[in-house]
């Protein structure tokens, strides 16, 4: 009886669970998961009720406590253990502390390339109790300029190698903020941050600096490409701060893993989620200065890397690299980032080994995040009923000739059916807040979207249109004035401001268009001259290179005699990108940015053949 019992039992359970995986074949990963973001919130949740709050600073100290010899950063064969940066990071307290009138809640820029100092300067001031602004190296000129003043910065401190950059600028900078180089011999008007160094003591720095009052004050600014044209300076909470120091702890990385990170630390994937991962785990990061593919796997190999952040740009050029033996010969078992192309993701499998990639979705400044922990290929990560009640989210119909979401005719928006591109939304209230940007309330605003399904209600509008299909999301494309290229976010408005400069320029419209096999959309400017003015392609060139990031000079030019516009008076783009940049379906003048030339070339049908094909590389 006892037997026939039994096996009753055997069977029922081999039946549910065949039934489990025939109709729900994620239930126990989507739950494993689940689990560990409710219990991360909870742990946040209880420190916060206690008035114990803990930072991503806080745990890098107990960190140095319990594992002071431990490695925590190795760049380019030196290591630096978690000791020497908390003795380091103490000394440029010291500096500061001693020769500045920093004072808790100031803010300080950050303006240096990826190296230990990057950290030991971020941490070091943190520690004083500062606001952190992290500068884009990329930007020049107006730009920059832009940047350093939309955080309002009691100093700015520049990393040895863009004090040229500086340069450029400081006698523009107003006077009251400092200017600290990390350098011996530095140019007249700044601080040699190095010399001082050298002399000031590593004593710890008492608590009472950095203690916090609410998880909600700021500790960085990071800027952002947005859709109202120069970089906006997104404001990041010390929630948002742990929050991004979980991700690769919510992806499985332990202590034991050594993280590889090439993505510049100015952004938030390399900031928060890398380095601020990596004092979460306790675990030690390669820093790499610039992305190598051709160095990628042997540093792999060299530092026994287990796991690497990526954009979907570096994965594909990894892909290009020459084929070489034992390119599966490695102890990389993760990969955690964001905008992998599924052709991409399947090569990069086939070719590279059984590595796990970790895609995610999420933006700076934004209150909604999804991370794809089954390994879907192509999907940016999960839903279903449950992750909802934690994680809110609408995905809205949106008019693609207007440039906005669609209204009924109550003047609410309505949700897409599954399968369905529609733009991602996310309710802000108390428990999703969205701390918007530095400056002008108008920056935050226009990320917003109110009275969407009622009247008072507030939604987040992220920019991109994503597509729900089986609880899996996908990304389908950014809407509005800004694309994404070489791994960036390009703003059309701050490319149309910097090439209307030109005196022969009357209008411009800025663009990106899709590029058969490239991530992202090139950019591409449609231009209209002024009444009896010619075009100086040389003129043009000169002025993108010197005044833009490389990543947002546009490739292409089309000259129009006439542009259209929206209902509400905004440059018409919606055809301008259908229509691409072939020449044998525009009968526009085209060009086409041309390094060797240093010029734009008129774009010819055997340029455009070249570009489709890979001969010639954007």
């Amino acid at each position: 009886m006892l037997w026939s019992w039994l096996a009753g039992l055997g069977a029922g359970m081999a039946f549910l669970h065949f039934v489990q995986k025939l109709l729900f074949p994620y239930f126990w990963d989507d739950f494993h998961f689940l689990m560990k973001v409710v219990r991360n919130g909870i742990q946040v949740g209880l420190c916060q009720r206690r008035g114990a709050l803990r930072t991503v600073l806080d745990a890098f100290l107990s960190q140095a406590q319990r594992q002071p010899r431990k490695p925590f950063i190795i760049y380019e064969g030196d290591v630096y253990t978690y000791q020497d940066v908390d003795k380091r990071s103490s000394t440029v307290a010291r500096v500061f502390l001693n020769h500045s009138s920093l004072k808790k809640g100031d803010t300080v820029a950050l303006l240096m390339s990826n190296e230990p100092d990057f950290v030991h300067v971020w941490f070091g001031l943190a520690k004083l109790g500062c606001v952190v602004a992290f500068l884009n190296s990329n930007v020049r000129s107006n730009s920059l300029l832009n940047c350093i003043c939309t955080c309002g910065p009691k100093a700015l401190v520049v990393g040895a190698d863009l004090l040229g950059t500086i340069e450029e600028i400081l006698p523009d900078l107003p006077k009251d903020i400092s200017v600290w180089g990390m350098k011996d011999s530095v140019p007249q008007g700044i601080i040699s941050l190095k010399e001082k160094l050298s002399t000031s003591s590593d004593e710890p720095i008492p608590h009472s600096y950095h203690v916090v009052s609410s998880l909600k004050s700021t500790c960085h600014y990071i800027f952002t490409s947005g859709t109202t044209g120069l970089p906006k300076a997104a404001v990041v909470s010390q929630l948002q701060a742990l929050q991004g120091s979980a991700g690769l702890w919510a992806f499985g990385c332990t202590a034991d893993d050594i993280v590889y990170i090439t993505l510049p630390l100015y952004h938030s994937s390399g900031a928060l989620m890398g380095i601020g991962g990596c004092v979460k785990l306790g675990a030690t990061c390669v820093l790499k200065k610039k992305f190598s593919a051709s160095q990628f796997w042997s540093d792999c190999k060299k530092y026994n890397v287990t796991v690497f952040q990526y954009i979907g740009e570096l994965c594909r050029y990894l892909c290009k690299q020459p084929k070489r033996e034992g390119e599966k010969d490695h102890q990389v078992r993760l990969a955690v980032g964001n905008g992998m192309r599924s052709d991409v993701w399947r090569q990069f499998l086939d070719r590279f080994g059984n590595i796990k990639m970790c895609e995610l979705y999420g933006a700076t400044e934004g209150n909604i995040y999804f991370m794809n922990h089954t390994g879907k290929i192509g999907s940016v990560g999960r839903t279903n009923f449950f992750y909802r009640l934690f994680f809110k989210f609408e995905l809205i119909k949106y008019d693609f000739q207007k440039d906005e979401p669609m209204r009924n005719e109550q003047n609410w928006c309505s949700c897409v059916k599954k399968g369905e591109p529609g733009l991602l939304i996310s309710p802000v209230n108390a428990k999703h807040p969205f701390f918007g940007y530095a400056g002008s309330y108008k920056h935050t605003q226009n990320k917003l979207l109110f009275d969407v399904f009622k009247k008072g209600d507030v939604y987040f509008n992220t920019g991109d249109l994503m597509v729900q299909d089986q609880n899996f999301l996908y990304f389908w494309d950014r809407i509005g004035d800004t694309f994404r290229w070489k791994g960036e976010n390009v703003s059309t408005t701050e490319v149309a401001i910097v090439i209307g400069m030109l005196d022969f320029i009357q209008e411009t419209n800025v663009y990106g268009v899709a590029v058969s096999g490239y991530e992202g959309k090139a950019g591409m400017a449609s231009i209209i001259l002024k009444p009896n003015k010619s075009l100086d392609s040389k003129k043009v060139y000169e002025q993108v290179v010197a005044s833009l990031p490389a990543y947002a000079c546009p490739r292409f030019l089309r000259i129009q005699e006439k542009m259209e516009m929206t209902g509400t008076f905004k440059l018409q783009k919606y055809q301008l990108v259908e229509d691409g940049f072939n020449p044998l379906k525009i009968s526009d003048p085209l060009y086409f940015m041309d390094n060797l030339e240093k010029s734009y070339v008129p774009l010819t049908k055997e340029i455009c053949d070249q570009i489709m094909s890979g001969e010639i590389k954007l």
